[in-house]
């Protein structure tokens, strides 16, 4: 039940940080509501499957890096949400750095609060 409900927060999150982005920026766009919530949705997916077997099989080149490829792997989560749903776009190199740090700093500062109401919880 926790692991659905932060599925849920984190899918509504992303929404709410991909909506950001594209109200933010010029290259980032969605054409509609439901293309942003259908993207939250592909790009939650594909954060919760592809991208751990992704980290996994770059581990080396992630220590190598001192953990720079992995945030490449996190761009190329979102380069696949564009690719996917087609009324979600982001152009540009730049744009996608952009967003993949605004997307990184929300998902941060839901796992902190998620950290916390598991402690809280435990006690």
């Amino acid at each position: 039940m926790r692991f659905l409900r932060y599925l849920l927060a984190s899918w509504a999150a992303n929404a709410v940080v991909l909506g950001i982005a594209a109200a933010a920026s010029d290259n980032v766009n969605a054409d509609n509501f439901g293309d942003l919530v259908i993207a939250a949705a592909v790009f939650g997916i594909l954060n919760t499957i592809l991208k751990p077997i992704l980290r996994l099989v770059t581990l080396p080149i992630a220590v190598v890096t001192l953990g720079l490829a992995w945030f490449g792997i996190s761009m190329l989560m979102l380069w696949l949400t564009s690719l996917i749903v087609s009324g979600f776009d982001v152009h540009g190199f730049w744009t996608y750095v952009g967003a993949t740090l605004l997307i990184w700093g929300v998902n941060v500062i839901l796992e902190l609060i998620e950290r916390h109401s598991r402690r809280s919880h435990a006690h």
